[in-house]
């Protein structure tokens, strides 16, 4: 199964036509002609089954025979995550945690941050390849980074952790969490959370956790954060 994405397609409509990139790409690169059958996403939950009316390098048009819509999943995880120093480890972070199936994600630039720039643009289409490499019909949400204290101050529904390194009182984050239910994670940079970030997530009723027994990389503790969530949440 070869699932494709567009966010312009709706269940209104009967037919659509690819930009001339997406055009190329299916005509040229992946040789689909006339009749064929296309999967496509609008990353909505949405699968629509649609057939190939036209096949050019510059236009590719479709008509939607079906479409079925899937449920949403009964947890919602939002991670914030500080911005690796090398991008390219972020990128396999997003990459893993959309096969994986998060369904947000929040650059966080903290007091411990090396990199506060990132490649906004990038992060986007690398999240939009995993999603459909990986099948999944939503696709995850990508925020702007943000502050670390604007960030945290914030109201958000359900559970909420922040995952650090400091030798102080804690717990494992598996033994913690509940099944369908919200869940923000904090995930700090290479150097971790300050204690006045600490100190801040615990003023506003976020709980410490650890990821296991060994120090990990952000991106692998976002990562293992992304499938404990997941498997505590998996349908027996």
């Amino acid at each position: 199964m070869q699932l494709f994405y567009t966010p312009l397609l709706s269940k209104t409509q009967t037919s659509f036509i690819f930009d001339k990139e997406e055009s190329k790409h299916i005509v040229k690169v992946l040789r689909k002609k006339e009749g064929d059958i296309l999967l496509v996403t609008n990353g909505l939950g949405f699968l629509f089954e649609t057939q190939i009316k036209l096949a050019s390098d510059n236009k590719c048009a479709i008509s939607i025979v079906s479409f079925t819509k899937q449920e949403k999943s009964s947890f919602y995880l939002h991670l914030a995550v500080a911005p690796t120093k090398m991008n390219e480890r972020y990128e396999w972070f997003l990459e893993k945690a959309t096969e994986i199936g998060i369904q947000e994600i929040t650059p966080i630039i903290c007091d411990h941050s090396e990199r506060k720039i990132i490649k906004i643009d990038r992060f986007q289409k690398i999240i939009e390849t995993a999603m459909k490499q990986s099948l999944h019909l939503y696709l995850p949400k990508f925020n702007e980074p943000v502050l670390y204290k604007n960030f945290v101050t914030k109201q958000f529904k359900g559970q909420k952790f922040i995952a650090h390194c400091e030798d102080i009182d804690k717990k494992s984050l598996k033994s913690e969490l509940k099944p369908n239910e919200n869940v923000t994670l904090l995930i700090g940079p290479e150097g971790d959370f300050s204690q006045k970030e600490i100190q801040l997530a615990l003023e506003h009723k976020f709980n410490p956790v650890s990821l296991g027994i060994t120090r990990l990389r952000t991106e692998t503790a976002a990562v293992v954060a992304c499938h404990s969530v997941v498997f505590t949440n998996e349908k027996k």
